[in-house]
């Protein structure tokens, strides 16, 4: 089952979630940017998104947790919320990865394309992919 996160989901997500602020998790739960992943009622992972330029869905992080890793519950949540992005009339999303990560090979066989990157100061490369949704 995949579900957009609420409040009750606060806790939940903050145990996994390490990479944004307790303050900013609340805010994208009351703003509907994470999509939740149960299996058999277990929590497994989770998509959390925003939008780039206020304009362009923006995938910023897709997690699962170890024992739920390479057996297709990430393309199904991508696949979901990229079905969500088009409902809401957006044509394309975007998403990235460090250079030295597989995910960038996961994206690209779900039908993401490199269209740019940033390098920051002591850091690999980042690819920047993205989807045309029509």
């Amino acid at each position: 089952m995949i579900r957009y996160a609420n409040k009750n989901d606060f806790k939940l997500l903050k145990k996994y979630d390490k990479h944004i602020t307790e303050i900013e998790l609340e805010n994208i739960i009351n703003a509907k940017k994470i999509l939740i992943m149960f299996n058999n009622n277990s929590f497994i992972g989770w998509l959390r998104f925003n939008l780039l330029w206020d304009n362009i869905p923006f995938m910023n992080m897709l997690y699962f947790l170890k024992n739920y890793r390479r057996k297709g519950y990430g393309t199904q949540l991508v696949h979901f919320w990229e079905k969500e992005m088009l409902k809401n009339k957006y044509k394309i999303v975007l998403t990235s990865t460090l250079s030295n990560e597989q995910a960038q090979f996961f994206y690209r066989k779900n039908g993401y394309i490199d269209c740019g990157s940033l390098l920051l100061p002591n850091e690999p490369l980042e690819i920047i992919l993205l989807k045309n949704l029509t």
